[in-house]
């Protein structure tokens, strides 16, 4: 779906669709895949569909997933195969696969997948525009178009779901699980993509849940935040998913360390912050560029003014001016007559001398 032009906030999405279908009724599911086919795609796309259903077939049928076992070794296809069969276990279905080059076999699929990915094309030409919000706004838009096309099948699902078993008490894993280790550049790399995490986290261990979309991690048993999964790039450099609040201390101490930060693009949370620091490096030199945009990111986590920053910056750039981090500073800064006044009065010591008179009974 990658050659569809869809935006998510005005960055483009390259993604997959796994797509759920009952031969005879033609009830369907579609859920947008961000990494490449993988096990952790099929397991959470065939569960979400099942449960959605609210009942199982008695056979799941796929084809050979190609692309997740080409550059397996033996050992990694054999693990593959395993979960997927646990996966198919647990819903007591049989997994089976239609024969290689049989095309025939595969085409209660192959046919209404093309005409689903021509319909959510149909739909984006009316819609008038291809960018979203954010993620969950273009789901429920394919999930939209989904429900609509399944509205002509109802009639035929009541009639199938005589066929249908029940499901189990509970979804099983979707996800892979593994332990990290937090490096002292507060972050950790997992599949080829360096993740930041807050630096309090220096040295522990963490156990990360690995989604298609997201990464859970947790310390111990303890949930501790849900990070976005990043990719690595397609010249096989690392990728990064970079949380500026999780670095900006390090970069106090040292600001000189942004200027050649392999992962710097990615630190901007908003395109005002990389303009600014464009213009500075184009109109200053590179030791007070630096010092002034790590100041500006210092003041968006201190004062917590992120978009009202970025406007203010963004108004400067227009104006031909670089961002002055002082005047920044006076402004976000805290107006002096909304700090109320706050009187302690100390309790007298001797009041508690006589808390050892009172005795039990008597008036408190």
């Amino acid at each position: 779906m990658g050659n569809r032009g869809v935006r998510i906030a005005g960055a483009p999405l390259d993604h997959r669709l796994y797509h759920f279908r009952l031969a005879f009724s033609g009830w369907e599911h579609a859920h947008v895949v961000l990494g490449g086919e993988s096990f952790v795609a099929l397991a959470e796309g065939m569960q979400n569909a099942l449960w959605v259903l609210g009942r199982a077939p008695l056979q799941h049928r796929s084809d050979s997933l190609s692309a997740a076992f080409r550059n397996l070794d033996r050992d990694a296809r054999e693990d593959l195969t395993r979960r997927y069969e646990a996966l198919c276990a647990h819903y007591a279905m049989e997994p089976t696969r239609n024969n290689r080059g049989v095309a025939h076999e595969n085409g209660s699929i192959e046919s209404p997948h093309g005409h689903l990915k021509q319909a959510i094309e149909d739909a984006l030409l009316l819609r008038g525009t291809r960018d979203f919000v954010d993620l969950d706004s273009y789901r429920r838009f394919v999930e939209e178009i989904v429900g609509r096309r399944n509205a002509r099948n109802a009639k035929r699902l009541d009639l199938e779901r005589s066929a249908l078993q029940s499901l189990p008490a509970r979804r099983t894993t979707d996800y892979e699980e593994t332990i990290v280790r937090v490096t002292s550049t507060s972050g950790f790399t997992l599949k080829r993509v360096f993740y930041s995490v807050p630096s309090r986290l220096i040295g522990h261990r963490l156990r990360v849940r690995l989604y298609d979309d997201r990464l859970e991690c947790f310390l111990g048993a303890t949930p501790l935040m849900t990070l976005r999964r990043g990719r690595p790039h397609a010249d096989r450099k690392h990728g990064h998913v970079v949380d500026y609040r999780h670095v900006i201390h390090a970069l106090r101490r040292k600001p000189m360390a942004l200027l050649n930060l392999v992962y710097r693009e990615q630190l901007f949370p908003r395109r005002a912050y990389q303009r600014a620091f464009e213009a500075l490096l184009a109109r200053d030199s590179e030791k007070r560029a630096c010092r002034t945009m790590v100041g500006l990111l210092a003041l968006a986590h201190d004062r917590a003014c992120e978009a009202e920053l970025a406007q203010a910056i963004e108004v400067e750039l227009e104006a031909g001016r670089l961002p002055d981090l002082d005047l920044l500073g006076r402004c976000f800064a805290p107006d002096p007559n909304t700090i109320p006044d706050i009187t302690v009065e100390l309790v007298p010591l001797h009041l508690y001398d006589e808390l050892g008179t009172v005795r039990a009974g008597s008036a408190a």
